[in-house]
């Protein structure tokens, strides 16, 4: 029986080979991270884009966003599922960040060390890891580990993580189990990710197009029940 190490190393290999190598860090701003961020939880792509583009075209800077009247930034990035609760922790944000450090510049992270960094990060209202891995791996290129909805249900599903290990834990068990480098870092979340988007799906997973199956806990308990 192959170890998690085995499997992981297996599925990053075929993963690659099907997607290819990924490479492309974030061409965001630390600010633009963060926030896009924010607007991306339970929200596609198109949509969050969508919602960071309203905003900064009827608003133009963060300072004005800080100061909108919250229900006018809620309009504008309506197409963000959740809009409502959103806009006001963007505010939470910027107010703290500019309290802080006395404008909007976050470059300063990349200074610093990783602990730190996170630290820093995860004391603002409503962001925690997940949040602060995004902008520190794909903007600062640090060696941290995003593990979203996509990659913590191919991990659990393979069996690489265990069926009880909770998402906020599965970062640093799967940290652990890979390069402390950020390009490999980025080329396992985002192939990850890619094959929870597109094959391991949350809802009737297209198990037929796996190239994973003989590995997958998951399609191996389907294939028995069936």
């Amino acid at each position: 029986m192959q170890n998690d190490q085995n499997k992981l190393n297996i599925a990053l290999q075929r993963a690659e080979a099907h997607f290819g190598r990924q490479t492309r860090f974030s061409a965001k701003g630390p600010m633009h991270q963060l926030i896009a961020t924010i607007l991306s939880q339970r929200t596609t792509y198109a949509n969050e884009k969508q919602a960071f583009d309203n905003m900064w075209e009827r608003f133009g800077s963060w300072e004005n966003i800080m100061l909108a009247p919250t229900e006018e930034l809620t309009k504008a990035i309506s197409t963000s599922n959740y809009a409502e609760m959103k806009a006001p922790r963007i505010q939470q944000i910027l107010k703290q960040i500019k309290a802080e450090k006395g404008d909007f510049n976050l470059d300063f992270l990349r200074e610093i060390p990783v602990e730190e960094a996170m630290e820093w990060l995860m004391a603002l209202p409503g962001v925690g890891y997940k949040t602060s891995t995004f902008v520190l791996l794909f903007t600062f290129r640090k060696p941290v580990l995003p593990v979203d909805t996509h990659v913590y249900r191919v991990t659990q599903r393979l069996g690489i993580i265990g069926k009880k290990t909770t998402e906020a834990k599965a970062h640093g068990v799967l940290l652990a189990m890979l390069p402390a480098d950020a390009a490999e870092l980025l080329n396992f979340h985002k192939l990850f990710f890619k094959h929870g988007q597109r094959i391991c799906t949350w809802s009737n997973p297209k198990c037929r197009q796996c190239y994973l199956t003989d590995i997958c806990d998951y399609y191996k308990k389907k294939s028995f029940a069936v």
